[in-house]
């Protein structure tokens, strides 16, 4: 009975006269929604589906499933939720917002451009730095306001997530039973080395209300602004979880599709806005979570007979072999970028990061961006010169090392991007990794003085407000014995990655370090 109602109402929905339109109606079908696209408008109605972590078999749960999706997403997404609609019966006859019988529900939404689906411009590939750095900051800035939930430790809420997998697997056989257990032990086995640290997150109001379900296809332009919309409504279980956690299916869905460099990018700038250096080393396991999620998700759509069916299988098994890797443990590096302005660093840095490390890559301690954070500006804010005294300066190099000690301790990459022309400031940074035994590649920038101002002369943007005046003092400047591994700089971004690429994979044991073997 149910399914036949269900029938009946879709095909309502298909109908265009039902919303005083001509026509013509499109269905969009996920596993557990239909949305009906006519003229101006989206209506999106609840399938009636019983799921190990959804319930929608009943109209009432329907109904108040699209009343909680409205109220929660009109916060990310003002403007785009309009409405509610009760769909009722009297004798054979369906209608929205009738006097009859409740049978359904649904909700009403403005239409947008698909093509505005940060999903659609990723297949498109128009997907850009700019674009994806707001992406970042616009989910930083939504979690800091994100309720805090305290409902148990932090390591529990993830265990809590891993029982919903098990069960979504359970209802389906993409997957044989010895492979499904085998990963379900190394979940098990990573979430006891990161239990104490999960906990102490949640204890700090880390595990807030989120999103939930932060992947690209629910994040759209709206106005020319990305805005978060469709988020889990039907369950306050997984929707409230590590802010990491809620980050990791974006960084996740951004590796699958093929696209690393935009989820480091989006790591590093998010966590530049959080401040939430600590949780950096939770987020390879965070994302073999979420891409477990959507193996058992895909794999449940292929026992609903949906189309495809091989297609299916091979988009769920590729979620689920991904899983696996990101559960394998890749030893920590760290990688120290020096040179003058203009040598080119930071493009390098950003190039490079996504390479080192275990997914989403190694975090990029910057030198511009940790000034700014100092003294409570955007990185985009050109500071005044006393901002650049040496006693501030010797603060920022000092901060360098200790975030990248900390990150490096708990198990994570580092890139760390500054000039470097101190030999006490080349030290610290080396101390950083014989501190935590840790593999070091220290790499000098170089380039011929009329290349730096060049460049620099025509640098627009970005965090770094070096001047030609600045840099003729550092041409000035005696950098000392210079130990690094010198590296032209006046080459394609694409040469100068793959070399130290190769010289950064010959330091895979901690007594390989190439800032003592000269230059």
């Amino acid at each position: 009975m149910i399914a036949e109602n269900q029938d009946m109402v879709v095909e309502m929905f298909k109908d265009p006269a039902t919303y005083g339109e001509v026509g013509p109606v499109e269905m969009i079908e996920t596993h557990i929604s239909r949305i009906f696209l006519v003229g101006r408008r989206a209506f999106k109605m609840k399938r009636a589906v019983k799921l190990p972590y959804v319930d929608f078999s009943t109209p009432q749960l329907r109904l108040a499933a699209c009343e909680k999706e409205v109220e929660l997403n009109s916060r990310t997404a003002p403007g785009l939720y309009l409405n509610v609609h009760r769909i009722t019966r009297a004798g054979d006859r369906l209608a929205l917002d009738g006097s009859g019988e409740l049978v359904d529900a649904a909700i009403e939404m403005v239409r947008f451009d698909q093509s505005n689906l940060l999903d659609r411009m990723a297949a498109a590939g128009t997907l850009t730095p700019a674009l994806m750095t707001g992406v970042a900051r616009m989910i930083a800035q939504y979690h800091r306001s994100a309720d805090v939930i305290h409902a148990g430790g932090g390591s529990a809420n993830i265990g809590g997530v891993l029982e919903i997998n098990s069960a979504g697997f359970a209802t389906s056989h993409v997957f044989d039973e010895k492979e499904i257990a085998t990963l379900d032990k190394a979940f098990r086995d990573a979430l006891a080395r990161h239990a104490s640290l999960l906990d102490r997150r949640e204890a700090t109001g880390r595990v807030r209300r989120c999103h939930g379900d932060l992947h690209l296809r629910n994040i759209c332009l709206l106005d020319g602004e990305p805005r978060l919309f469709d988020c889990i409504e039907f369950n306050d279980q997984i929707a409230t979880v590590d802010v990491l956690y809620d980050l990791a299916f974006l960084l996740m869905d951004l590796w699958h599709r093929g696209f690393p460099q935009f989820a480091n990018l989006v790591m590093n700038r998010y966590l530049d806005d959080a401040d939430d250096e600590d949780g950096f080393s939770l987020l390879p396991f965070l994302m073999a979570v979420r891409a477990a999620v959507r193996a058992h998700v895909i794999a449940t759509q292929v026992e609903e007979g949906g189309p495809n069916p091989a297609q299916l299988i091979a988009e769920a098994r590729s979620y689920f072999e991904l899983a696996r890797a990101l559960l394998t443990e890749t030893p920590p590096r760290l990688v120290a970028i020096g040179g003058l302005s203009g040598s080119g660093k930071t493009t390098i840095a950003e190039a490079l990061a996504p390479q080192i490390g275990a997914p989403p890559g190694a975090r990029i301690v910057e030198s511009d961006r940790i000034r700014k954070a100092m003294h409570g500006v955007a990185a985009e804010t050109r500071l005044p010169d006393k901002a650049y005294r040496p006693g501030v300066s010797e603060r920022v190099y000092r901060q360098i090392a200790w975030r990248a000690e900390l990150i490096l301790a708990q198990g994570g990459s580092v890139v760390a991007d500054a000039v470097f022309d101190k030999p006490e400031d080349r030290g610290r940074i080396e101390r950083a990794a014989n501190e935590t035994n840790v593999a070091f590649a220290g790499i000098w920038l170089a380039a011929d003085p009329l290349v730096l101002w060049r460049r620099v002369s025509q640098r627009k943007g970005g965090p770094s407000d070096a001047t030609v005046d600045i840099l003729s003092r550092q041409l000035q400047r005696d950098a000392g014995p210079l130990a690094w591994r010198k590296i032209e700089a006046d080459r394609k971004v694409a040469e100068i990655t793959a070399e130290m690429l190769a010289l950064v994979e010959g330091t895979s044991s901690s007594a390989v370090r190439l800032g003592k073997t000269g230059s």
